[in-house]
């Protein structure tokens, strides 16, 4: 009596069976997974500090997007994640950004600083090391940015710690 199958048809056999068992989880998440529903964040996340009187403004999540997006062109290589790579001590937190001098935790004047940036006691310009709008010759990725493009980055500055918390500025530790 000859055998049902071939030794060569059921190795295909066995390997169309092994393929469909690795495919078929995939292709059931696919078909049956509910939309991924993306993070809603609340007015209070999205508000922040106008300025240094304590006038807030609430920004859209399509505006702090837009402003994560700008930051990571921008400033990026330097502060990824809020910490500064070139100088540990002085991060993107919001603690460091009120205890600088002039204080840069509100919106017009983390833009000041991005139009031309002063040491953290503020005594003296830092243009010609820090990218900014006054040294945009040097600098070419600031020649592109316009005021409501440093509004948004300061924006998304300042929302940055309320959504990755600790994280966001916290040096070396995360990192």
């Amino acid at each position: 009596m000859a055998p049902f199958l071939s030794s060569a048809a059921l190795r295909r056999a066995v390997r169309a069976i092994a393929r469909t068992l690795l495919v078929l989880p995939l292709a059931l998440l696919v078909c049956f997974a509910g939309p991924v529903a993306a993070a809603q964040w609340d007015a209070d996340t999205l508000t922040v500090a106008v300025n240094p009187e304590g006038s807030a403004v609430t920004f859209s999540e399509k505006e702090i997007k837009t402003g994560r997006k700008l930051f990571n062109d921008s400033c990026g290589t330097c502060h990824a994640g809020g910490i500064t790579k070139t100088n540990q001590n002085v991060g993107l937190d919001p603690e460091t950004l009120e205890l600088a001098t002039p204080p840069r935790n509100s919106v017009d004047s983390l833009v000041d600083f991005m139009k031309d940036p002063t040491s953290y006691d503020g005594e003296y310009s830092i243009a010609d090391v820090h990218p900014s709008l006054r040294s945009s010759d040097v600098f070419v990725k600031m020649r592109d940015l316009n005021e409501d493009d440093l509004r948004l980055i300061a924006g998304y500055i300042l929302v940055a710690p309320k959504v990755q918390g600790q994280q966001w500025g916290g040096g070396k530790i995360y990192f």
